[in-house]
């Protein structure tokens, strides 16, 4: 049998990473960043209900940006501390401005909250517009409080 290879983020060290936007791997053309919403192992991780809300939320606005054509996806990590972002390459400054950007609109939004609908949605009565502007807030203000340099610690 052949030795299983370890997928790329089971080889950073998740007792060194905190909130921020990394790269994490690239493939071709496609760039992955693990937008890092919480502190691994923290104990502290999203609920259900804030993970799926700030997911319905991020996803609309990020696809509606100026980089929409060039999302593949958006949704989160199984661990509940962030979430995976994949674009089509381009500067990382620029993702981290559209990441701001989309976390801003959804702290700002004044509306419905997007797929909120039995048709759109397999869980729909598990959304709150107000968990996913929480975390929204946290977020960025973990990204305003240091330089992003889009490289796990080491």
């Amino acid at each position: 049998m052949n030795e299983i290879k370890r997928i790329t983020s089971f080889t950073v060290d998740h007792d060194k990473i905190t909130e921020g936007i990394y790269l994490s791997r690239v493939d071709g053309d496609v760039i992955t960043y693990d937008l890092r919403t919480r502190i691994p192992n923290a104990g502290d991780y999203m609920d259900n209900l804030t993970m799926h809300s700030l997911e319905h939320m991020f996803a609309t606005y990020v696809r509606n940006s100026e980089i929409g054509e060039s999302v593949i996806y958006f949704g989160p990590m199984g661990c509940r501390t962030g979430f995976y972002l994949l674009v089509r390459e381009m500067p990382h400054e620029r993702v981290l401005a559209i990441v701001k950007d989309v976390l801003g609109k959804i702290i700002a939004h004044d509306g419905e909250m997007f797929g909120a609908s039995q048709k759109e949605c397999g869980n729909y009565r598990e959304l709150s517009l107000d968990a996913a502007k929480n975390e929204a807030k946290r977020y960025l203000e973990a990204l305003n409080s240091k330089e992003q340099t889009f490289e796990y610690p080491q």
